[in-house]
């Protein structure tokens, strides 16, 4: 008799067959792949024993801005690991990117699997304010700390930029896998880069952190490079006005600085398991 079938009564009856619903479904090979790019529910029916998944759980990145010199956003925090899952119905929330502002740029809201929680990224650093704490931290400038990151899902926005009578540098946000560059004299720091992973099946980055942007209206601006990962890149800030230059979609990344405010990229939770 075959696992799939049981005696009972003198009789064969087939066990119900293993399900598994919620997200966008794929099959890479063997394997079976839901992507979550908004919140929903994973539900799982007829589990067999020692059923596991592969998970990648991305929060949303932090928003950024300020009107003369601001810190790049930090990276949501990016987790990926395996669990042991029986049948049963798991809450799947996937954080929003941070908003955008001059005066209070927002933090990236945290995204959720069953017990594993990723953190939003910490907002950029304004003048006045320093970089906010996340999975990634936001940068910060000269005497305006930067935020900190958490241990296993980020790093720290760059912190030391550089302050002057007429001009101010501020430094990128963090990375999954690297602290936001430090600003300079005629430079501003870049976003920390993220982590690739191929839970998708391709090789993709994930939780880049924002880019800050250097200068003032009387001597211009310039901008750097967002972080591998959805960190936003503010390279076309070289006119008055800027420009908004938010996180990548679904990335995780970090909003580069800008002087109207730049939101953060919603997070991603993706779950992989080998078809039972």
């Amino acid at each position: 008799m075959s696992n799939q079938e049981m005696l009972l009564g003198g009789g064969f009856s087939e066990v119900p067959p293993f399900s598994a619903t919620g997200g966008t479904i794929t099959t890479v090979g063997a394997d079976t792949v839901h992507t979550f790019t908004g919140s929903g529910s994973f539900v799982v029916a007829n589990a067999p024993i020692g059923f596991s998944v592969t998970y990648l759980v991305v929060a949303g990145g932090g928003g950024a801005g300020s009107n003369v010199g601001g810190g790049g956003g930090g990276a949501g925090g990016f987790r990926t690991g395996s669990l042991s899952l029986s049948s049963g119905t798991y809450t799947v929330t996937v954080g929003a990117g941070g908003t955008g502002s001059v005066s209070g740029p927002g933090k990236g809201q945290d995204s959720v699997f069953f017990t594993i929680i990723s953190t939003g990224g910490g907002f950029g650093a304004s003048q006045s304010t320093q970089g906010g704490s996340g999975g990634s931290g936001g940068g910060g400038g000269i005497q305006i700390f930067a935020g900190q990151g958490i241990s296993g899902q980020g790093n720290s926005g760059g912190q030391g930029g550089y302050f002057s009578s007429t001009y101010s540098s501020f430094c990128g946000g963090g990375g999954a896998s690297a602290a936001g560059g430090i600003g300079g004299s005629s430079f501003p720091g870049n976003g920390g880069n993220g982590l690739q992973s191929a839970i998708s099946g391709t090789n993709t980055y994930y939780a880049g952190g924002g880019a800050a942007f250097w200068g003032s209206s009387s001597v211009g601006y310039r901008g750097a490079s967002g972080g591998l990962g959805g960190g936003a890149d503010t390279v076309t800030i070289n006119f008055p006005g800027g420009g908004s230059f938010p996180g990548g979609v679904n990335t995780g990344g970090g909003a580069g600085s800008s002087r109207t405010g730049s939101a953060g990229g919603s997070g991603i939770v993706i779950i992989r398991y080998t078809t039972p």
